[in-house]
């Protein structure tokens, strides 16, 4: 299976250029790595010291820079790597100030594992959540690179668990440790062999816990809010803003202050979506400061500004969980003590069901029960901040990941003068 693997991966690369003429989605997925390994060549030297963390995208990426920020302070003399798979990861991130080299991942052939190892020869390499290519972690295994996975979560469903996933099983061998969410994914992963597992949490939490240390002040949010309560609506897709628009056009106006973020930044469907609105609306590319405190809905045309806006909210929709795209970050606001929204797809989202067990998160599947559970959010101050409490609670009680995998770093490097 590991061979038709390969074959597959080796064919689909080097058909890329021609389906690139049919798809701009795989002509954008070609063209940014077709120049990888010469970046590559250019920016590594051979005496650097290498220290390769890979995301999958963005919300991978929040999970690894606590560990980057410490990996930076605790070895000092390497340099980190960072790698994407997807586009909108890189995008945002490239010119992040953590890392010394950012770049795409070329695709999990054979030979590009090789020649990707071979320039960057790293000492140890960082895969995050649930990132797994059999062949670069085959290659990895074969140098004898000290591989960790961070923050992972396993689910029955996954390959390894299946009669036919015997060869991807194998590829986990690549890990010196795994450092796990939660005691489920602990169990799973002892029934395939492996004993090298730590229940760490995730580093998530590390890294939305340190927003509250942050200058979060955002004198357009501020300006919009004026002093009236706020609904902050995060990461939003179409499905979400239908099951939102009832309460925005029968019940907000005048009453609550409703911004919305959406996660794809495209005018047109931004504009559709304002159009359906029935009160005063605006867009951040296209606002009056003057008429701000005056305007009922804002729209969130831009990004960087989300994570600092939930602090000026007083309850929060975080999207994603209304359709089939997954949910975005429900961490981001829970950090600042306030109730959160969200659609009822979370099951792959352990965070999310456990806040919703304590009540500091509420799922919805319809606009009714949207609007519902908004009014009374707004209505009862005390059911609100109660709620609010508990989200805030569960964040700072999960923090301490980053902490664990430094220990366990330090522990078992403490005997190599390498490190």
């Amino acid at each position: 299976m590991h061979t038709l693997y390969s074959i597959f991966i080796q064919l689909f690369d080097s058909l890329l250029p021609l389906l690139g003429v049919f798809s701009e989605k795989l002509k954008t997925f070609y063209t940014v790595r077709k120049d990888v390994f010469d970046t590559l060549e250019g920016q590594i030297s051979q005496n650097e010291r290498i220290i390769w963390v890979h995301a999958a995208s963005l919300g991978e990426y929040e999970q690894g820079v606590p560990v980057m920020e410490a990996l930076k302070k605790q070895f000092p003399q390497h340099k980190l790597l960072l790698t994407f798979f997807s586009p909108s990861g890189y995008t945002q991130k490239k010119n992040n100030p953590i890392s010394d080299f950012t770049t795409y991942l070329p695709l999990d052939t054979s030979t590009n594992a090789k020649r990707f190892v071979n320039i960057v020869k790293p000492e140890m390499a960082f895969f995050i959540k649930y990132e797994f290519w059999p062949n670069y972690l085959n290659e990895l295994d074969r140098k004898s690179v000290k591989t960790y996975l961070i923050s992972a979560v396993f689910r029955r469903k996954q390959l390894f668990f299946k009669w036919y996933g015997t060869w991807m099983k194998k590829s986990l061998h690549a890990f010196d440790h795994f450092f796990v969410q939660d005691q489920k994914s602990i169990d799973l992963v002892k029934t395939l062999g492996f004993q090298n597992v730590s229940l760490s949490g995730d580093t998530r939490f590390d890294r939305v816990s340190k927003q509250l240390e942050m200058d979060n002040s955002l004198q357009v949010v501020e300006a919009f809010k004026n002093g009236m309560p706020l609904l902050v609506c995060g990461s939003t897709w179409p499905e979400d803003e239908l099951l939102l628009l009832d309460y925005i056009n029968k019940h907000a106006a005048q009453k609550v202050k409703i911004l919305v973020a959406p996660h794809q930044i495209q005018e047109g469907k931004i504009d559709q979506f304002m159009a359906k609105i029935g009160s005063k609306v605006a867009k951040y590319s296209q606002h009056n400061p003057e008429n701000l405190a005056d305007t009922d809905v804002f729209i969130l045309d831009t990004i960087g500004m989300l994570g600092r806006a939930y602090s000026y909210a007083d309850v929060a929709y975080v999207g994603g969980a209304a359709g089939k795209t997954g949910m975005h970050n429900i961490l981001e606001p829970a950090t600042f003590g306030i109730p959160i929204l969200t659609g009822t797809q979370i099951d792959k989202f352990p965070e999310a069901e456990q806040l919703r067990r304590i009540a500091g998160l509420f799922t919805v599947e319809s606009p009714e029960e949207t609007t519902e559970i908004l009014k009374k959010l707004f209505a009862d101050i005390s059911f609100r901040q109660n709620a609010g409490m508990i989200a805030g609670h569960y964040v700072q009680q999960q923090t301490g990941a980053t902490q664990i995998i430094l220990n366990y770093l330090e522990k078992n490097n403490a005997e190599n003068p390498d490190f």
